[in-house]
C-alpha cells in the first residue's frame, strides 16, 4: 500500500561548498533523475530548506525500504553529493497528496 513518506537529505562529503546548487558535479544527471520521480508521480514535492544544508522531499512509496532503492540510483547519492539523514511515514491530517 502506497503512503505518504517525509526524506531528509543532507549535503554530504562530496559537496563543494564554494559552488552553487546548479554548478555541482553532475547537476543535469540529478535534475534529470528528480525530474523523472515526480513524472513516475514518486515524488510530490522536493526541494532544498533555505539556511541549511538539508533538502526536503515528500514522497509517496510503499515502505522506507523502496526509498531507499530509489535514491540509491540518483546520481548525486552515488558520488556522495546527498545523503540521506532520515526517512519517516507521515500521516497527513489535513489535506491531500492526490
Amino acid at each position: 500500500m502506497e503512503r505518504a513518506f517525509v526524506v531528509l537529505r543532507s549535503r554530504g562529503p562530496g559537496w563543494d561548498d564554494s559552488k552553487s546548487l546548479e554548478a555541482q558535479s553532475e547537476w543535469a544527471a540529478h535534475a534529470a533523475f528528480m525530474d523523472a520521480l515526480f513524472e513516475q508521480g514518486f515524488a510530490a514535492l522536493v526541494g532544498p530548506l533555505e539556511g541549511t544544508r538539508d533538502a526536503l522531499l515528500i514522497l509517496r512509496a510503499s515502505s522506507s525500504a523502496e526509498i531507499v532503492e530509489r535514491l540509491a540510483s540518483d546520481p548525486w547519492t552515488t558520488n556522495g553529493l546527498l545523503v540521506t539523514k532520515q526517512i519517516s511515514p507521515w500521516q497527513i491530517r489535513l489535506g491531500t497528496l492526490a
